[in-house]
């Protein structure tokens, strides 16, 4: 057989390398008849992470349920930039609910389902960190000890970027938001506080925790596949950067996502009945300073002199995601 070298060009996305990939194999974004379930017209920021996993989600939820789906969404910018009134950008059967009450309403319209005898019906609710990790928790805190039979979906871009880039429980270390200034002696967020709201889910024991970023959009896909298999609820954590309140170019949204997995500072898993089962891998282990100096909201670390303690102390939270989770095979 002759040789033939591996040619890299693009074709749509059904290819790999030089090999037409079968259907079953194809990315739900690749496939011409996904739903497009958020569609153009939206205002999002240019290279909005969280625009990315919106659609990335809802059109694998689709494609998982048979096109039967609902969706409750929380106030903030997902819905604000989706929804300027009267026009909206879902083509899909969606509500938009109070800032902290999504859970609550997705568990009513399951219940109301399950009155009905619509079995075949699935319910999704989304909203930002600051509408699940704060101001919503305890709905959703309550749809997990319950075990209600909805896929809460968390697109995570560190701070209320909506009302002007305020910090949220879910802001890292040193990061600069307009209530945690990069002065003083401990400048931007502090240490030590905030909320890992994927572990929480997991000590509330339910079916199904998973996170994933919009860097790894098969990872994505299949989570959220994997999701609608099961009953009860279930909870994705997707990692989501935002060019405006992160202060990166819009065209590293992907880049930076990716990053964030490499350096250990954001672990992607699966989980089941509080259990990790499977982890995805770092395949070359960077330095957190790679992600870190991208971003004008870490600016002040690298001034002169640099805040190398602080860093430092950023890089021991990666190594200790890496040892927790087992991130690099040894």
């Amino acid at each position: 057989m002759p040789f033939q070298s591996v040619k890299f060009y693009q074709t749509g996305t059904f290819t790999v390398g030089n090999r037409l990939l079968a259907p079953q194999e194809r990315s739900v974004q690749s496939n011409m008849r996904r739903t497009n379930s958020l569609n153009s017209g939206h205002r999002a920021c240019q290279g909005c992470g969280e625009a990315l996993g919106a659609r990335y989600a809802i059109d694998a939820a689709m494609d998982a349920t048979g096109n039967r789906l609902i969706a409750a969404n929380a106030t903030g910018c997902l819905e604000v930039f989706s929804t300027p009134y009267p026009e909206t950008s879902w083509q899909i059967p969606w509500i938009h609910s109070l800032f902290g009450n999504a859970a609550a309403v997705a568990t009513g319209i399951a219940a109301a389902l399950r009155v009905k005898g619509r079995s075949d019906t699935r319910v999704i609710a989304q909203g930002g960190d600051g509408g699940t990790t704060d101001i919503g928790f305890g709905c959703l805190s309550g749809m997990f000890e319950r075990n209600d039979d909805v896929l809460y979906v968390c697109y995570d871009n560190e701070a209320y970027m909506n009302t002007g880039v305020q910090r949220s429980s879910a802001t890292p270390p040193a990061a600069r938001t307009a209530t945690t200034a990069a002065v003083g002696p401990e400048p931007g967020n502090v240490f030590g506080q905030g909320k890992d709201l994927p572990r929480i889910a997991m000590a509330h024991g339910i079916p199904y925790v998973a996170t994933a970023t919009v860097a790894e959009l098969r990872d994505l896909e299949a989570k959220v596949c994997r999701a609608m298999e099961i009953r009860g609820a279930r909870y994705i954590h997707v990692f989501v950067p935002c060019p405006l309140g992160w202060g990166h170019a819009s065209e590293d949204t992907i880049r930076i996502s990716r990053l964030a997995k490499e350096t250990g500072l954001f672990p992607v898993f699966e989980a089941e009945h509080g259990e990790v089962t499977s982890v995805s891998k770092i395949r070359r282990k960077l330095p957190v300073e790679d992600y870190l100096r991208p971003q004008r909201r870490y600016a002040h670390l690298f001034g002169t002199p640099p805040r190398t303690e602080v860093v430092a102390r950023i890089q021991a939270i990666a190594d200790r995601n890496v040892k927790r989770y087992g991130l690099v095979d040894e």
